[in-house]
């Protein structure tokens, strides 16, 4: 065999070694995040985050072609997040956190104007937002409600924080929370999709900044 045709085998070899590791990667994501979705098991998390990062599009491609949904992907990298920052979001103090809410929340008749930085909340009542901001920002939290990214990215820029909580829909919270992995994000999912009166568990969001703790202890001093 001549070198030129040993040269072509061993790329070729080396090409289907490397897609079989690759399959093989993409399989263990899977299993690894439906072990944690499924079970509330986390193993192996460095494993997880590597491999829903690195290999992010395969594996959505490579969850539909099994039957699932390809936001379990994005699942997958929120839950895990949330569970590897949750330690350290806790020792940070409120006044160091912000709260990165989405407009669709917003109700239909929202009369709230749009500013720098972001949408205005009137605490009408209409919607979740205003729930959130009143329990919120009394523990010290910034809440800033957001049309979309370039508002977030604004909101990074202009303001110090040394960690996050965010609202959105799979795709842009997991990409959210990968993009400011430095600050040890926590993310809660919307309930319900679209771009228009979406809805999120208010309690879900109050438990993830800390109020119901919150509450207590101001209960025990009084």
């Amino acid at each position: 065999m001549l070198l030129h045709e040993q040269a072509f085998q061993l790329i070729g070899e080396g090409v289907v070694l490397l897609i079989f590791l690759i399959v093989i990667l993409l399989i263990v994501g899977l299993i690894l995040g439906i072990i944690l979705v499924r079970k509330n098991k986390l193993v192996l998390p460095s494993v997880i985050i590597f491999i829903v990062n690195v290999f992010y599009s395969p594996l959505k491609s490579f969850a539909n072609l099994l039957g699932l949904d390809d936001a379990f992907v994005d699942h997958i990298g929120i839950e895990v997040r949330n569970k590897v920052n949750k330690n350290k979001f806790d020792k940070i103090p409120p006044e160091d956190k912000i709260i990165v809410l989405p407009h669709c929340l917003r109700s239909a008749h929202c009369e709230a104007s749009l500013k720098e930085t972001g949408v205005l909340c009137t605490h009408c009542g209409k919607c979740a937002i205003g729930v959130i901001k009143e329990k919120a920002e009394p523990m010290g939290y910034r809440v800033f409600i957001v049309p979309g990214s370039s508002f977030v990215k604004k909101i990074i820029q202009q303001n110090k924080f040394k960690s996050v909580v965010g609202v959105a829909c799979h795709v842009d919270l997991n990409q959210t929370m990968m993009a400011l992995s430095d600050f040890a994000p926590q993310g809660v999912l919307l309930s319900t999709s679209g771009c228009f009166e979406t809805k999120v568990d208010v309690s879900k969001v109050l438990e993830t900044i800390g109020y119901y703790d919150y509450k207590k202890q101001e209960e025990n001093v009084k």
